[in-house]
């Protein structure tokens, strides 16, 4: 197997946010959730940032996705809910998932046609209001709102992406593996596999491009990897070689171009998470293969 490519550093792009997570790329934006400071935000290529939507009643917004008609769909870790932005400032319940969630919700992925995949933790807490339940899920949620799962034993599941064959791939943190499925035209899962393995890796948010491989978040090692089904690594993005200062935790593919890969970044280690002291800044590097 030929040793990967080393790519150059990524560059600053924003900062001062606390903690930046689930980014995607869509109509000409970068969008995410700051998920301490309760807000959805996007930025441009330029750096030009916009809020679009702050929360004021204790919501913790993750995973985003859009329907076909461009309405944002927002994760909430706070409850276990789908929120929809109908309109600036006007937010609804899209699905309410407090019968098939297991912990907290995080991560979200929405296809062409409206339907979105949300990933539920599990719990380990047996003063939770659910039975302890160590697996992680996956729930697809339909654009009507009506939900059922399709996956379980999916431990922590993180940063899902639909590959170009309509693959659907999902990063297990504690495992560092990419589970992926095949789905049916109804959205249903089959042929679970073990997409690729990057013990004694790590694996948080990752991003798909047009060839099929996928960029995943390596926080533990400080870096980017890009990876084919199987395992392959070709290609390395150095994001700091001290993960205590400066770790990845989530990236996207987007740009003019889509040669441009955004990378979340979480300042100060899990120390700072525990203290309450995030801080987070997104930065960018330029790469061959375009988003999926």
């Amino acid at each position: 197997m030929p040793d990967p490519t080393l790519s150059p550093p990524a560059a600053p792009l924003i900062g001062g946010l606390r903690f930046a997570e689930a980014p995607r790329w869509h109509a000409g934006w970068l969008w995410f959730s700051d998920i301490f400071a309760h807000r959805v935000l996007r930025v441009d290529e330029s750096g030009n940032q916009e809020i679009v939507h702050e929360f004021t009643d204790g919501e913790h917004p993750c995973g985003l996705g859009f329907l076909p008609d461009d309405r944002l769909l927002i994760v909430n870790m706070a409850r276990p809910e789908i929120l929809r932005l109908d309109a600036p400032g006007k937010i609804a319940v899209h699905a309410d998932l407090a019968e098939l969630a297991v912990g907290a919700l995080n991560d979200m992925v929405v296809d062409a046609q409206g339907r979105a995949y949300a990933g539920s933790m599990g719990t380990h807490d047996p003063a939770a209001p659910r039975p302890v339940d160590p697996d992680g899920r996956v729930i697809l949620v339909e654009p009507d709102g009506s939900a059922r799962l399709v996956a379980t034993e999916v431990d922590d599941p993180n940063g899902p992406v639909l590959l170009p064959d309509g693959t659907y791939v999902v990063a297990s943190f504690p495992s560092a593996q990419l589970i992926g499925f095949d789905r049916g035209a109804d959205g249903t899962f089959t042929n679970r596999r073990v997409w690729a393995d990057l013990a004694p890796g790590s694996a948080d948010g990752i991003a798909a491009d047009s060839e099929g491989a996928i960029w995943t978040a390596s926080p533990l090692q400080g870096v980017l990897r890009r990876v084919r089904e199987g395992g392959e690594i070709t290609d390395v993005v150095p994001i700091s070689d001290d993960i205590a200062r400066k770790m990845p935790l989530a990236c996207a593919l987007g740009g003019v171009d889509g040669r441009t890969l955004f990378v979340l970044c979480l300042l100060g280690g899990v120390e700072a998470i525990t203290a309450g002291t995030t801080e987070s800044v997104v930065e960018t590097v330029r790469v061959t293969v375009p988003a999926a």
